[in-house]
């Protein structure tokens, strides 16, 4: 039996199909991980993320800890706000991918991904010695992402008017923070939404009134496809620590500017500038018959090979997408190797689809 979250008990009780994801007893589906699909792109579904690492951070040398910690340059950050960005080793290559936000000048908080919790704690503890800051797993915290088209109308039906009023004015990439509720316009999906973080006491209760509203529960496959068609990388699929922001679609992700802010991994990125970059992830369209499936063989005519890195079936476009790694100077068209096959695709920048809409 793996660890549990705070919601584990409701996804029996919801007849979910519980699978291992990265020690955790997750909820793959709850019967039908295309009609989950569906209900967000569609309508409003809720997802347990509390596997996720939630850290915060104190101390009067923070704001110089992140900035040399990540890729991004937190001094973007205004309270109330938050960034997406890398955290790098020094090779350049990707530990993480995680989400800051700033509550105060000594006080931040990241969200990290679940398999790569401990590990990430342990670098980010390596690079303390000689700075005023503490770092706090918050183990207490649950968190529960809601998201949809049809959130912001159903929020808006069972939260307080003074503070429904607050939620419904944030702007992507902002938050609100009261007492022990903090509540971010982000999310992993492609349609708009809330990430809720809270007390994991109060777990019950927000699940079953967000159910009273039509908030359907939705598990990790539904995540996956909704976050292929947005165009959003998975850690240790996409990117890891063997690849770079620049080779993985997330150069905007990638402050060089001050020069004098001297990050980690920014001399091999430097580097890797001024040789060139000679990969770089982009988005298929498969033209042809099968599903696209991770580590399957690309074939571009006169320029070589590369490989998928996620693939599989777009519910919202009824055929198979990927992202895969290919050579920098890929053409237009490319084969993918299915089954001993050569079968056609299209390349195209991501995303695929938003907001419920094909955008190639």
């Amino acid at each position: 039996m793996g660890k549990q979250t705070p919601f584990y008990a409701l996804h029996v009780k919801a007849n979910a199909k519980i699978v291992d994801f990265a020690g955790w007893d997750m909820p793959l589906h709850y019967g039908s991980q295309i009609q989950e699909h569906h209900q967000v792109r569609q309508h409003a579904g809720m997802f347990d993320v509390s596997h996720m690492g939630i850290v915060d951070l104190h101390g009067k040398d923070v704001n110089t800890y992140l900035r040399r910690l990540v890729a991004n340059d937190v001094n973007r950050l205004t309270n109330g706000k938050a960034l997406y960005t890398c955290m790098l080793n020094e090779q350049g290559g990707v530990v993480d991918d995680l989400i800051i936000y700033k509550l105060a000048d000594d006080f931040f908080r990241l969200v990290v991904n679940a398999g790569t919790r401990e590990k990430d704690m342990a670098w980010m503890q390596s690079q303390l010695p000689g700075l005023d800051v503490k770092l706090t797993e918050r183990l207490d915290l649950a968190m529960l992402a809601i998201q949809g088209p049809e959130v912001k109308e159903k929020i808006q039906r069972f939260l307080p008017p003074q503070q429904a009023d607050i939620i419904l004015n944030l702007k992507p990439f902002q938050f609100a923070s009261k007492k022990d509720l903090f509540i971010a316009r982000t999310g992993y999906t492609g349609e708009d939404g809330y990430e809720v973080i809270f007390p994991k006491e109060e777990a019950v209760k927000l699940w079953e009134t967000c159910l009273l509203f039509g908030i359907k529960p939705c598990g990790l496959g539904a995540r996956d496809t909704l976050r292929l068609e947005a165009g959003l990388n998975l850690y240790g699929a996409d990117m890891n620590e063997t690849v770079t922001p620049l080779e993985s679609n997330l150069a905007w992700t990638v402050m060089m500017e001050p020069q004098e802010r001297k990050f980690i991994g920014r001399e091999a990125l430097e580097k890797q500038l001024q040789q060139g970059i000679t990969h770089q992830l982009v988005g298929l369209v498969l033209e042809g018959p099968g599903i696209i499936r991770n580590h399957q063989s690309v074939h571009i005519p006169e320029d070589g090979r590369g490989e998928v890195t996620s693939g599989g079936y777009s519910p919202t476009l009824e055929k198979s997408i990927a992202l895969a790694r290919l050579p920098t100077n890929h053409q237009a068209q490319c084969y993918v190797e299915i089954r001993n096959k050569l079968v056609p695709a299209q390349v195209i920048k991501p995303p695929f689809v938003r907001h419920g809409k094909k955008v190639f």
